[in-house]
């Protein structure tokens, strides 16, 4: 399990939860079937993995790029300020899991099946493998040197998605029909939405009243965006949650302008968002897909028993990020 859940936290920051998700649960069944163990642990043991690790890296959750657009800040900025302390959440995950899920018992005979089996036989396309990871890693690095080459992360993967159609020689129906556009007018939508609360001054009226509520003190005001960000995102989808507050995060560091660490707010709004999808089983898409996939494979997840789980992975996440907040940038920073 721990080198699922280490897989599943790396996985999501080099791409994103919903696609580690993905890739890694048919995996996860596979293995569990052969070991005749339960599946359901070990599935949410990797999503609230994917969910820790996402928050890693600016491509890792989708609320990091909106928070990115908005603030201004590169996959650099994300890899320095908030990798330190995925890496300390995701040990004090490996940490409760046995409080969580109990110990794990497995036959020796059904762990020799495992070893017996030959995951090079899973690999269809060998070629299209090797061309996949090589514009990968171009579209990393090219993320990693925006500082050079100023290219927005926006172009730089739609840039990588369009050499992936080439390599790969889908045709234009092929590929079109993969792209979930319910999903794109969604959010065109609710950007819409977003922006008329800008024009109509009603996200201006909430920063203010956030910042007599705060005394404009930046301390009050990060941790009141990280107390309020984990259990709405919980709630609803974390996605159209840090949409909604962006513009206001916006207001507020606008009028915090001449303190210092005015970037800690955006940092509170990306980690509540990122952590607070593990509180239920709804917070965050990766969620939704994980107790699909475990439906489908006939060991459907409840929505309390995700709950019961989420709450305390989300507390512990959420006290450590709040540590590592006041720690990094009010104590170490004076």
């Amino acid at each position: 399990m721990i080198l699922l859940v280490l897989v599943s936290a790396l996985a999501s920051a080099l791409l994103d939860n919903v696609t580690t998700v993905l890739l890694i649960a048919p995996v996860t069944l596979l293995v569990c079937d052969r070991l005749n163990i339960n599946t359901t642990s070990f599935l949410m043991a990797e999503v609230f993995a994917s969910n820790i690790g996402g928050a890693a890296t600016l491509v890792g959750d989708p609320p990091n790029i909106i928070v990115a657009s908005r603030a201004g800040l590169t996959f650099n900025d994300f890899m320095l300020h908030l990798t330190p302390l995925v890496v300390i959440v995701l040990i004090a995950l490996i940490a409760v899991l046995p409080r969580l899920f109990g110990s794990i018992t497995v036959e020796a005979d059904r762990i020799a099946d495992v070893m017996a089996l030959d995951e090079g036989e899973a690999i269809r396309d060998r070629g299209l493998l090797v061309k996949c990871g090589a514009v990968l890693v171009l579209v990393f690095a090219a993320f990693v040197a925006h500082p050079v080459l100023h290219i927005q992360p926006s172009l730089v993967a739609l840039l990588g998605a369009g050499m992936l159609i080439v390599v790969s020689g889908l045709t234009r129906s092929e590929y079109l029909s993969s792209v979930e556009w319910d999903t794109l007018l969604f959010f065109a939508g609710l950007f819409i939405m977003v922006g008329a609360l800008v024009k109509t001054g009603v996200v201006n009226d909430l920063a203010r009243a956030a910042t007599q509520l705060t005394g404009g003190n930046i301390v009050a005001t990060a941790f009141l965006i990280l107390g309020v960000s984990a259990p709405i995102s919980g709630i609803i989808d974390n996605i159209p949650y840090v949409a909604t507050m962006t513009p206001l995060v916006a207001e507020l560091v606008a009028v915090m302008g001449g303190q210092p660490s005015t970037d800690t707010p955006w940092w509170a709004l990306a980690l509540g968002a990122d952590f607070g999808g593990n509180l239920t089983a709804i917070g965050a898409s990766a969620n939704v897909v994980m107790l699909g996939i475990a439906r489908r494979a006939g060991a459907p997840i409840s929505f309390w028993e995700f709950t019961r789980k989420g709450a305390v992975v989300t507390a512990v996440s959420i006290a450590l990020a709040a540590i590592y907040l006041w720690l990094r940038y009010f104590v170490l920073l004076h």
